[in-house]
This record gives structure tokens, C-alpha cells and sequence, in this order.
């Protein structure tokens, strides 16, 4: 198994492992399927900002994708990302979410970031774990804020600080 750059030729399985997130899980909060093509689009995005979408593979068969992106538009925020790891079902608790995320906090220190955030379903406790495991920290747990599957939902706010807290940054 090895974690890569996203490429055109995986689009297809990044949108069926979406699609099946969304299908069947709170993971996304919307009912929404995306096509093919609005995925390549929203990896393109992604890139030409000079953020990874990088994939878990074994050979040519993508078991899950992970990416970041800002946390919030204003510029104060520059140094924040908000990441996204998205697992094949078949594949989920073999340690490959962790895998991504540990590979996007390299790639988000290389990029100068100083936090990771991860906004998770109050209900997801494998994730919660998961992030607790490997140094995130709950900042927020907002009660409530989310409806899917005709139910409320609780987002929980976690986040690993990449270099010293309280670095001094150059700008």
C-alpha cells in the first residue's frame, strides 16, 4: 500500500468513495452525489492552490483520499487548514485514515501551516479516537448544528498545532 498524489485516473473511485460517504454516512453533511466531473474540478481547485488530494493504493485500486484545504477565506486564517480523509467502505479500520492524515500534516508543515483542523460528526467516535491518537485536541463541540438523516447533529472541532505553538511567523 502507498499514499500518492491524486491523479485524472483516480477520479473515478475519489467520487465512488465519496458518493458512498454521503449515501451512507454523516461523515458529509449533504445528500448530494457529485459527478465525475465535478470531482477532477474540485481536485484541480485544490492543486492550483497548491493542496494535496493524495490517495491510499494497493497498484491501481484507490482504498481512500485525503486533502485540506483553508480553514476560513480571511487572512488571518492563512496558517489554518481544514483536512478531509475519505475511506473506501470495504476498507475502513485498517489504519489507512491515519496513514493520510499523518502524510497531509507533512504536507501542510512543508507548506508553512501551523494548525490542522478536523470537523467531525459528534456521533463518529472511531474518528474522534482516531485524531485523539494522534494529538488533536477538541477546541469545540457544537451541539446541534447539522440535520441529516432526519436527526440533528453535534460537529466537533479537533486540531493538531504542526510546529511550536506560538511560533513566530515572518509576515
Amino acid at each position: 500500500m502507498t499514499i500518492r498524489p491524486a491523479t485524472e485516473h483516480d477520479i473515478p473511485a475519489i467520487t465512488a468513495i465519496y458518493n458512498e460517504a454521503v449515501a451512507n454516512s454523516n461523515a458529509v453533511w449533504t445528500e448530494q452525489q457529485v459527478s465525475e466531473a465535478e470531482r477532477l474540478g474540485w481536485m484541480k481547485a485544490r492543486q492550483a492552490l497548491g493542496y494535496p488530494v493524495l490517495v491510499a493504493a494497493e497498484g491501481p485500486t484507490v482504498l481512500g483520499y485525503g486533502t485540506f484545504g483553508d480553514f476560513r477565506a480571511w487572512p488571518g486564517y492563512r496558517y489554518s487548514v481544514e483536512h478531509s480523509v475519505y475511506i473506501h467502505a470495504d476498507h475502513r479500520g485498517r489504519g489507512l485514515g491515519r496513514l493520510i492524515v499523518e502524510e497531509l500534516a507533512v504536507a501542510a508543515t512543508a507548506l508553512g501551516k501551523h494548525v490542522l483542523i478536523a470537523g467531525i460528526d459528534g456521533g463518529n467516535q472511531a474518528s474522534l479516537r482516531l485524531h485523539a491518537d494522534m494529538g488533536f485536541v477538541e477546541v469545540a463541540r457544537m451541539p446541534e448544528i447539522g440535520r441529516k438523516f432526519g436527526r440533528w447533529l453535534d460537529l466537533v472541532f479537533m486540531q493538531r498545532v504542526l510546529d511550536a505553538p506560538g511560533a513566530a511567523r515572518g509576515d
